[in-house]
């Protein structure tokens, strides 16, 4: 028998034995009497040693659960390998009885509609955080909107790929990740008006209160697209700044901003981009960013004679 002895605890039942703790079951017992303290402990600690195979499954419990699965991860998989638990294989017989469960449990889970209906939406969300490049918390908050949203039956009579695409936006925007109405939209191959529709249905059925979007989280993203230089992005920062302190960045497009900033701070900078390119990083017009522009450059130079 594997045991450890701890001297320090003694029998309290016969107050003479030492306990002894058995690494192979788990008990806790007195050397003496023979008393069983405890049983099945539970180890914390990880389930391989120095010299494990390197192919074994070191990992102590499954994946995590998540509500971006239908199920979320709760569900049980009957193992496809034809053995018992002791690792014999199993007889020609069970082998079909197995089989034959393997199907029936896997029907099972998707038996309810509602079920149905998240294995449907959970895959296009998966579909689309591939093409967004999007993070897990963006995912998580993405299902979280949508099952709250199948709870109060906004699902119903409604397309589920427009559903998830909104719930999706409306993560983007809770979370403070730059993405846009029309990057959804081109993902999902839906039209942005019908993203845009439910995204309303979301934010007044489910009481969703969204934060201001801030236009300096955009200038990373559209300085990359249009192949601009740090120093380029750093000063567009500051003249955001510069625009929240004294109030004029109140009330506009995040992106346009951001672009007409990116614009300034080319010209300022010396670098050799035009409207038109800037403007088509951005995703934004060429009259949005000349709007903003001339009103940034009106406002820094109003600071700078001040």
């Amino acid at each position: 028998m594997a045991g450890s002895i701890n001297a320090k605890e003694r029998c309290p039942r016969c107050a003479r034995g030492t306990m002894i703790t058995d690494g192979s079951t788990g008990e806790n017992f007195c050397g003496s009497c023979g008393y069983v303290v405890s049983e099945k402990a539970e180890e914390s600690g990880p389930e391989w040693r120095s010299f494990s195979n390197e192919g074994e499954n070191k990992s102590r419990a499954g994946v995590p659960t998540s509500l971006a699965m239908h199920d979320m991860g709760l569900a049980t998989i009957i193992n496809p390998q034809n053995r018992d638990a002791t690792g014999k294989p199993l007889a020609a017989s069970m082998k079909s009885t197995i089989e034959r469960l393997r199907t029936w449990d896997n029907r099972s889970q998707v038996h309810e509609p509602v079920d149905r209906n998240f294995r449907q939406a959970f895959s296009e969300l998966d579909r689309l955080k591939d093409k967004l490049g999007v993070g897990e918390a963006v995912i998580e908050k993405a299902a979280h909107i949508y099952r709250k949203a199948l709870e109060k039956g906004l699902v119903r009579g409604r397309s589920i790929s427009a559903l998830i695409a909104s719930a999706l936006y409306a993560a983007c925007r809770v979370t403070e990740t730059p993405r846009t109405l029309k990057d959804i939209g081109q993902a999902s191959n839906i039209k942005r008006k019908d993203i845009a529709r439910c995204y309303r249905l979301l934010l007044r059925e489910l009481d969703i209160t969204m934060p201001v979007v801030d236009p300096i989280k955009c200038i990373s993203r559209i300085a990359s697209k249009a192949e601009l230089s740090e120093r380029t992005k750093r000063h567009a920062t500051k003249i955001l700044k510069l625009a929240e302190q004294h109030k004029i960045s109140a009330g506009k497009d995040p992106m346009g901003l951001a672009a007409a900033a990116l614009y300034v701070a080319c010209t300022e900078c010396g670098e050799n981009k035009t409207q038109r390119d800037v403007a088509e990083a951005a995703g934004v017009t060429e009259v949005t960013i000349r709007n903003r522009y001339k009103g940034l450059k009106t406002a820094l130079d109003g600071m700078v004679s001040a």
